[in-house]
């Protein structure tokens, strides 16, 4: 009995490790193959890669021949307010100033604030307000914060709240304590996303804007500097803004905005200005789900030109969320990064500038996109991932920093649309002189000057001629579009 045990152990093991054996060559094989795999699918991503630095899915032509990233560090001043966040137009409102607490909660999780200055901001007085608003506003606005009756007045879209006075010395005061910094010139960026609104007229309350602090912060640039570049990327037309200095040629304003039957129905590309402001009104009227292709190019070629013409002394962006992809009240399908790459843009041409807040009323992107873009003002990169904060729950499902455009969206706005835009505006700017009323002084002694030198930057990184503004959405093959489909009357 043990030895028939003992052979049939010994023929079983036998048996086991031919088996073995046997299996071994085709699993070392399998494994070979799945090793040849993925070392040619890394080398085609490596190759990948290459090409796309070479054709590069943002164009670097309008870019005065730097890198959108400069590898130069940047003074960086944030200013924050923390009883912002407390106020509330009414439960049901889509502005929710909450969004600025979101912001600041992910800025600080992330680090951030260690890079920079953080500043607390100093609310603007009632005679800081009346420099642009007129003084039966401020009282109406006076009026109607002291009212405690559930039956308010206003409007579905400015509704009188208890405490409104007090947040438009909030949101005034953080823009204007922006603009004081910006004039010691100390700082290179200042950051101050609770400011943006850019609908509010002297006289009255417009889209969810009391107070124009835009314009109050350009009013006190306008002390030190000689001429203020206002940038809006807003998916709405900065109407108050450029009706605030429609007749001037010492502020120019640029709009990126949706157009047609769309709040607030203005900005038509044929609204350039009047008296001494002719053609220092820009607008640039876009048709629904632009994406970042279309939206960057365009952006530079516009940019680059006005830089290069214009010559601002100072740049004031307004960085409005709602241009991004998924919005409550937006139409546009930019992702964050594309969002953010027009930021990087106007970060490289290395003019004291002051980014501020806007529009953006799906609240956790909006947090995502100027917690990016102060990463951007940084030069400092942030993880995808975010980090755990109090409002971690709000980013779920994908608790990710980075917002894809919509894969569903079909972009209105055609090839053909494009080019006749960007050709337009050039040829506006092409015949601008610069302002008259400040004496422009030689590159070599002021400050405030161009980022550029003509004489040097013509071989390389130059900003395109009149006759290659047809060409710049012809090269880029990638560009998507539907020509034809909006004619301008």
């Amino acid at each position: 009995l043990l030895f028939s045990t003992a052979v049939l152990k010994s023929v079983f093991t036998w048996g086991i490790d031919i088996f073995l054996l046997n299996l071994y060559v085709p699993v070392s094989w399998i494994s070979s193959v799945l090793c040849l795999l993925s070392e040619k699918l890394v080398n085609l991503r490596l190759n990948e890669m290459d090409a796309l630095e070479k054709h590069e899915v943002f164009p670097t032509k309008f870019n005065f021949g730097s890198k959108t990233t400069d590898d130069y560090k940047k003074r960086v001043v944030y200013f924050s307010d923390d009883t912002i966040g407390n106020f509330s137009f009414t439960s049901r409102h889509l502005m929710k100033p909450f969004r600025a607490a979101m912001t600041d909660s992910l800025v600080q999780s992330y680090g951030l604030t260690q890079c920079m200055k953080v500043m607390k901001t100093e609310w603007a007085s009632e005679d800081d307000l009346k420099v642009f608003h007129t003084n039966e506003y401020i009282e109406a606005i006076k009026v109607a914060t002291k009212t405690k009756s559930k039956k308010r007045g206003g409007d579905a879209d400015c509704p009188e709240f208890f405490g409104v006075l007090e947040y438009c010395r909030a949101v005034a005061g953080s823009s204007l304590s922006s603009a004081r910094v910006m004039n010691a010139r100390t700082s290179d960026i200042i950051i101050n996303w609770n400011g943006g609104m850019h609908h509010a007229k002297s006289y009255e309350a417009s889209g969810f804007c009391f107070i124009n602090d835009i314009v109050l912060a350009i009013l006190e640039l306008l002390k030190v500097y000689d001429r203020v570049l206002y940038v809006d990327i807003d998916c709405h037309h900065g109407d108050g803004v450029e009706e605030a200095f429609y007749t001037t040629n010492r502020v120019m304003t640029v709009s990126f905005h949706k157009y047609g039957d769309f709040f607030p129905g203005s900005g038509r590309l044929e609204d350039i200005g009047l008296d001494e402001g002719e053609k220092y009104a820009v607008n640039v009227p876009l048709n629904s789900g632009i994406g970042d292709a279309n939206y960057v190019a365009l952006f530079r070629m516009i940019i680059t030109k006005i830089v290069e013409h214009f010559r601002p002394s100072a740049i004031v962006m307004q960085c409005g969320a709602d241009s991004l992809a998924h919005d409550r009240l937006g139409c546009f399908n930019l992702s964050v990064s594309g969002h953010g790459e027009c930021v990087k843009f106007v970060r490289s041409l290395q003019i004291p500038l002051m980014l501020l807040g806007g529009g953006g009323y799906s609240l956790h992107n909006v947090a995502r996109c100027w917690t990016y873009e102060t990463s951007i003002a940084l030069d400092v990169p942030i993880s995808n991932d975010l980090p755990f904060h109090e409002y971690y729950n709000f980013y779920s499902p994908s608790f990710k920093l980075h917002l894809p455009a919509a894969k569903n969206v079909l972009d209105m706005n055609g090839t053909r649309y494009l080019e006749y835009i960007g050709k337009y505006i050039c040829e506006n700017i092409r015949s601008l002189e610069h302002a008259p009323s400040v004496e422009i002084k030689d590159d070599k002694n002021s400050e405030s000057s161009s980022p550029r030198k003509d004489s040097e930057d013509n071989e390389s990184g130059s900003p395109p001629e009149d006759s290659e503004l047809l060409e710049i959405f012809e090269e880029n093959e990638w560009l998507p579009g539907i020509d034809g489909i909006v004619h301008l009357k």
